[in-house]
């Protein structure tokens, strides 16, 4: 798991900003969070699937949260591509 990559790249964060850039082919790798709510989850998986995104599971929404450096659970969040 490298939740470090998120800490110095260009990222985003939360649910329906992941699915946007995921629909504007902008993310590079998705991070998901194993204690989100997996039907909240299930459209996000299936697009990077379809886009050949990677996607990374994290131990927690707290975690996930920090390495984005905001200061609330996230269930989501991707590195945008340059």
């Amino acid at each position: 798991m490298s939740l470090s990559e998120l800490a110095s790249a260009e990222r985003t964060a939360g649910i329906n900003s992941v699915l946007r850039k995921l629909k504007a082919d902008r993310a590079a790798k998705v991070f998901l969070a194993e204690d989100a709510d997996a039907n909240l989850l299930q459209e996000i998986v299936k697009l990077a699937e379809e886009r050949g995104v990677p996607v990374e599971w994290t131990g927690d929404s707290q975690q996930l949260g920090r390495a984005c450096a905001v200061t609330r659970k996230t269930a989501a969040a991707a590195l945008l591509k340059k």
